[in-house]
């Protein structure tokens, strides 16, 4: 053999291998794909599974009688198809049921037609999907009637029926006091309630067994849950559901009226610093307001006028000047500046008097008289009150107080001093200020504000929450004595006389008027104003503090003027409906009464209560919570039931009590008008599945 024919020899022979090899290999691809494709498509699948957090339901947010809700979570539902479920394995009897179940979505969600659906399930089956999306937030009384269409009424396992749990946030009284209860939402910083108790409220989640289809998606491998969630704990505000409604309404209505930027209320009681209401609202349209920022915990400005009761404390507890001490008023001179009284001189009158009358030239010229040689022993009182410090609130977002000193290089030795004197050249929140009031109210005792109260998980108390006291006495008594006849002498005889005043009891305050600036634009031409009016009542045992502010109204801008009325209303009201804060009646004889003063249905013990405090004795045959009256028999007996999975009958009802009751009941109250329960769109005694709406119309 030569040498050439044994090359091609070799070359053929080399050839032949590559082809078996090439053979054998698309033989193996082959086997592996079509022979043992379930075998490796099973290996796959769990190498593609893992567990999924399952959220669970946040814990519920109270206001501070521990029932009315202020947020809840309420179950919906993702509700999809494994349409080659057990029971539907075969093609004979999915074809057979499919245009039944695809009818009934159709009437039922009234989305899509019954052949788009029929269509949507059919190429569905074609593709074996096993977590076909039907419909997104579906409620659980909804659920329950899906589970009754055809092919799902075939059993949890065999209708193919996937139903995934998720909670919804909602608020019942729903714009009531919601910038302090807030939110938390991912990738936002946390607002409120919601935000800064988020540990307790989150709960733990539960772990789920989910595997990943075709898509990314990541699919249940079985219904019931591996760990079960643990819910949230639930949180007790200091927020009276009424006082907060009261509040609100009068500081809207006085916004429309007054065409201001924004506003602010907030009422606190004195003794404990609860906030029993917290209103923001800012103008988003003509004549439209929404809380979109908490202008009471973060709005620094010049506080203005509010802010002499301060500088007084100050002059009489260095017993620097006395409240019968005579005063220029009308104008003070200071380097590159004249100090005017907006009113124009009244003369020269006592400490007492100026105080009364908000006089900026009086303030100005008996602080420089006092402290031009010593300017740091005015700022000393100012730092010692704390007045530079946060409150360190229980909720995110407070503003940094700015109290300036001598130290501050923004310090100008000629004007500073005299133009704090009344409440300028510093930033101070409404809510800083309302704190100081507080204390003077509460006999000198400066705590700070507290916006929850008790923290609960199961019924029981994980936490308690007090005010804590930042100054136990800012003053002496013979000063604080002053002080306190200084601030009822403003509604007897001084700028709070014509609107704050009430015959029926006293208050105490201050009005305040302030130029504040304009962004970045500074104190320009175009003044911008705050108005503003703080104080306390009833002033001779104080249980309430109290402060409005009001910003840039257009249509006046004096304190008393614009935020007098709404803290005349909300004292009103409130007081008025606190039993505590007046004499007893049972003193009164109620003549010629032939029948018990008509109640609504409601809380037992509330209802022992009111009468109690009219001296009406009655008869109370029941045992229950919650009670009926019949007025005619003078009677209270027909007791209110509460029965699980059963609509009561909250007829006669307060709104208040009917959203207790509803909510214990599991279901969920949609309101029309007010006043008291006339109807409801279930009948009591039906039974019907938690989260169900029902519609409450009041008269």
């Amino acid at each position: 053999m030569n040498i050439r024919t044994d090359i091609l020899l070799r070359v053929y022979i080399a050839f032949g291998l590559i082809v078996l090899l090439a053979i054998a290999v698309l033989f193996k691809l082959f086997h592996v794909q079509y022979v043992e494709g379930a075998k490796w498509t099973a290996m796959a699948d769990s190498l593609s599974t893992r567990f999924a957090n399952v959220e669970a339901a946040r814990g519920n947010i109270y206001a501070s009688d521990g029932k009315s809700l202020l947020a809840t979570s309420v179950p919906e539902y993702e509700i999809r198809m494994d349409v080659m479920a057990g029971g539907i394995e075969s093609d004979e009897v999915f074809y057979e049921k499919i245009d039944s179940l695809a009818a009934k979505l159709s009437s039922f969600f009234d989305d899509k037609s019954a052949k788009q659906y029929s269509r949507m399930l059919r190429n569905a089956r074609q593709d074996k999907a096993r977590y076909l999306l039907l419909k997104r937030n579906v409620t659980h009384q909804e659920l329950k009637a899906i589970r009754k269409f055809p092919v799902f009424n075939m059993g949890r396992y065999k209708g193919g029926l996937i139903a995934v749990q998720q909670n919804k946030r909602i608020m019942p009284f729903q714009s009531l006091a919601a910038r302090t209860i807030g939110y938390k939402n991912a990738n936002v910083q946390p607002v409120g309630l919601e935000g800064a108790y988020g540990s307790y409220i989150d709960g733990e989640s539960g772990k789920r067994l989910v595997q990943r289809i075709a898509g990314g998606i990541w699919m249940p491998v079985n219904q019931d849950i591996e760990i079960a969630p643990k819910e949230g704990a639930d949180i007790i505000s200091t927020i009276d559901v009424n006082m907060q409604d009261v509040a609100q309404r009068a500081l809207k209505k006085q916004l429309i009226a007054s065409n201001a930027d924004h506003g602010t209320v907030v009422l606190m009681e004195v003794s404990t610093g609860e906030i029993r209401a917290i209103a923001n609202f800012s103008k988003e349209s003509e004549g439209i307001y929404k809380e979109k920022f908490n202008y009471a915990i973060a709005g620094n400005q010049d506080p203005g006028s509010t802010f002499k009761v301060a500088s007084f404390m100050a002059i009489l507890e260095d017993k620097k000047a006395d409240t019968n001490t005579l005063v220029g008023t009308g104008t003070y001179p200071i380097p590159g500046k004249i100090i005017r009284d907006s009113h124009g001189s009244i003369g020269i009158v006592t400490v007492k008097k100026a105080f009364e009358q908000s006089s900026n030239a009086a303030i100005a010229k008996l602080v420089v008289d006092a402290y031009k040689t010593d300017q740091s022993q005015f700022t000393d009182h100012l730092y010692r009150w704390h007045l530079h410090e946060k409150l360190g609130l229980q909720i995110p977002g407070e503003a940094q107080p700015v109290v300036k000193n001598p130290k501050n290089r923004s310090w100008n030795k000629n004007m500073t001093l005299p133009q704090m004197a009344y409440g300028y050249e510093m930033q101070l929140t409404p809510l800083k200020m309302l704190s100081f009031y507080n204390a003077i109210a509460n006999d000198g005792r400066y705590i700070a504000p507290i916006f929850v109260k008790e923290i609960k998980r199961l019924g029981n108390t994980v936490e308690q929450f007090k005010a804590r006291v930042i100054n136990e006495q800012i003053c002496s008594d013979e000063t604080l004595g002053k002080i306190k006849a200084m601030l009822e002498g403003v509604i007897t005889d001084g700028t709070g006389k014509t609107i704050i005043k009430n015959p029926h009891y006293r208050v105490a305050g201050k009005s305040g008027t302030a130029q504040v600036a304009d962004a970045n634009k500074g104190y320009r031409a175009k003044l911008q104003y705050q108005a503003s009016f703080v104080g306390y009542f009833p002033a001779d045992n104080p249980k309430y503090s109290l402060i409005v502010v009001i910003n840039n109204p257009k249509n006046g801008y004096y304190g008393a003027q614009v935020s007098g009325p709404v803290f005349r209303e909300v004292a009103d009201r409130v007081y008025a409906g606190d039993i505590n804060m007046y004499n007893s009646l049972n003193d009164q004889k109620l003549a010629g009464n032939l029948k018990m003063p008509s109640a609504k249905t409601g809380e037992k013990k509330a209802t022992q209560r009111i009468y109690k405090a009219f001296g009406i004795k009655t008869l109370f045959a029941a045992n229950s919570e919650q009670l009926s009256v019949d007025t005619n028999k003078g009677v209270i007996n027909p007791e209110v039931r509460v029965i699980d999975g059963f609509v009561p009958d909250v007829s006669g009802m307060g709104l208040k009590d009917a959203l207790y009751v509803l909510g214990n009941s599991g279901l969920r109250p949609l309101v029309r008008g007010s006043g008291k329960v006339v109807k409801q769109s279930i009948a009591a005694g039906s039974k019907v599945g938690k989260g169900y709406p029902i519609v409450l119309e009041l008269n």
